[in-house]
């Protein structure tokens, strides 16, 4: 097919393949030199320079109407009309005889709520990757099917930093007024993924409804748990749960009547990936599936999950009904529980807690979790991090329009909340070990059961929320991780200065109801 308008006022003399389905899309990707076949099945592909998203390359188109309500810094980071005006002209010009591959889907799986999407790639096996994380229309639907929001994706054109006001060859532009997304310069996939959620996450707010970086499951009787978190915290393993039934592994809408799975995929970190441990996704990853930056054994084929030789973000998209009993479409009921992941590194946080509605809030905006040393450069020792709704870099409002609207809905819907620790105990990270899956799980299944809602609490004396005596199939000791260290009074001085890390963060937060300030660390 050609000379259609797969850009906004762009006639395209090139060949186009639209809505391919994913053999086609896997034939040419392979005949194209894009990636190899695993012993899978799954399509593997590397991305060179970027194997993760690039912060500081992502812009947000500085137009009249959304100029006051961008939280504008150096995560939303503005560029000019003309600027971006420009580098899309150069980018359709760069495509114009060129062959590309148009998806057309949906974001969001309600459809009272989601956004007819267009995905225009250079390279197939993106298209086949949006394809799985995007959700797939109907013969019928698409033809009616009138995009709401357009990408252009093509990794072989490069920004000149001189000529286009860029940081760098790369770049992610969100023109938020005219929905439209442009990406140059880097292959790695997430950047698609995460610039549609970015501007989800704007154009929900005005509906009233509360986006949110997180994965869902429910269990066969309808009671839903969302669980927030950063990369490597455990959304994604600890949603794909065999006794319950995954919405979705990472974004989400939580409207008037329920939530939603923004996606029709899921984007799983790789990095020691294993069959015991995390059977349903390891099961998902086959035919159709895309492998990023996953090392194959040269001779077999069989992905090594364990290797970082190319990154520690290594990661697979495929489609959600991969896994087995996944809610299809993806909606669910009001959550009775959230779970807020952090892995703390520092090994002071109890493995569980409760939280109440402001410190809910309080943990929300704060998003906390650690990095560890040897992750990145320059880092010698846990770091803590904070992203504010563990999602910070996909939030472009101010973090108050998101925590108000997570409140109300917590407090309308009685709502439990929790904070897992699937971190650190016995000591910091180099000297303690990590809290084992299994027991994790268990914590997770009682409190989505509502078993800990009778337990007697004890205050914790740093960060002053609740920390159950007891949890089915859990040691006791684990509980207190105090008593884990063999040092209680370094334990407490490590505690205390990461309360004070908590602190320190959250003055940035302005005008907050002071419940809400008051429900932080113990001042000490």
């Amino acid at each position: 097919m050609s000379g259609i308008e797969p850009m906004k006022g762009i006639i395209h003399h090139g060949d186009v393949v639209i809505n391919a389905v994913p053999a086609r899309l896997l034939e040419d990707a392979l005949k194209n030199g894009e990636g190899i076949m695993a012993a899978n099945g799954a399509l593997a592909v590397r991305t060179g320079k970027y194997t993760g998203r690039s912060p500081r390359d992502r812009y947000i188109v500085d137009s009249q109407s959304v100029h006051q309500q961008i939280d504008w810094g150096p995560i939303n980071q503005p560029i000019a009309e003309e600027e971006y005006q420009r580098l899309f002209y150069r980018l359709a010009a760069y495509l114009q005889e060129r062959r590309v591959y148009i998806f057309d889907g949906y974001c969001g799986a309600h459809p009272s709520h989601r956004v007819a999407v267009r995905i225009v790639n250079q390279y197939a096996w993106q298209n086949l990757f949006i394809h799985q994380l995007l959700i797939r229309p109907t013969e019928e639907e698409l033809e009616s099917f009138v995009p709401e929001m357009t990408v252009i994706c093509a990794p072989g054109f490069q920004a000149d930093p001189a000529v286009d006001a860029t940081a760098s060859e790369a770049f992610v532009m969100l023109h938020l007024e005219k929905r439209e997304i442009i990406i140059g310069g880097t292959h790695y996939a997430g950047e698609i993924k995460k610039a549609i959620f970015t501007t989800m996450n704007y154009l929900l707010t005005e509906r009233g409804i509360c986006p949110m970086h997180c994965s869902a499951n429910r269990s066969e009787e309808g009671q839903v748990a969302l669980f927030f978190g950063l990369s490597g915290t455990g959304k994604t393993t600890l949603s794909a749960n065999p006794s319950r039934r995954l919405i979705g592994d990472d974004e989400h809408g939580w409207a008037d009547d329920g939530v939603f799975n923004m996606e029709g995929g899921c984007y799983a970190k790789c990095i020691h990936l294993s069959r015991e441990h995390e059977p349903q996704i390891w099961e998902a990853i086959r035919c159709g599936s895309v492998l990023e930056n996953v090392v194959l054994d040269e001779k077999t084929r069989y992905p090594d999950y364990d290797s970082d030789l190319l990154t520690e973000n290594s990661r697979a998209a495929y489609p959600v009904d991969n896994i087995p009993n996944a809610v299809i479409p993806g909606i669910g009921g009001h959550p009775d529980t959230i779970l807020f992941l952090t892995a703390d590194a520092f090994g002071v946080l109890p493995p569980i807690a409760h939280l109440t509605t402001e410190q809910a809030i309080y943990y929300f905006l704060s998003g906390y979790t650690s990095k560890l040393a040897g992750t990145e450069r320059g880092i010698t020792s846990p770091q803590a991090t904070f992203s504010t709704g563990f999602g910070e870099p996909f939030l472009p409002r101010f973090p108050q329009v998101y925590a108000d609207l997570l409140r109300n809905r917590i407090v309308r819907h009685q709502t439990r909340v929790y904070l897992v620790n699937t971190g650190w105990t016995q000591g910091p990270y180099g000297i303690g070990r990590r809290i084992h899956l299994p027991l994790t799980r268990a914590m997770v299944r009682a409190a989505v059961n509502g078993d800990l809602s009778n337990i007697e609490m004890r205050m914790d004396p740093h960060f002053g929320f609740a920390v159950p005596l007891r949890c089915p199939d859990v040691p006791q000791e684990l509980l207190d991780p105090r008593t884990t260290w063999t040092s209680p009074d370094d334990y407490d001085r490590t505690a205390q200065k990461l309360a004070d890390d908590f602190r320190v963060n959250f003055q940035r937060f302005c005008g907050l109801d002071p419940a809400i300030r008051a429900a932080g660390p113990v001042s000490r």
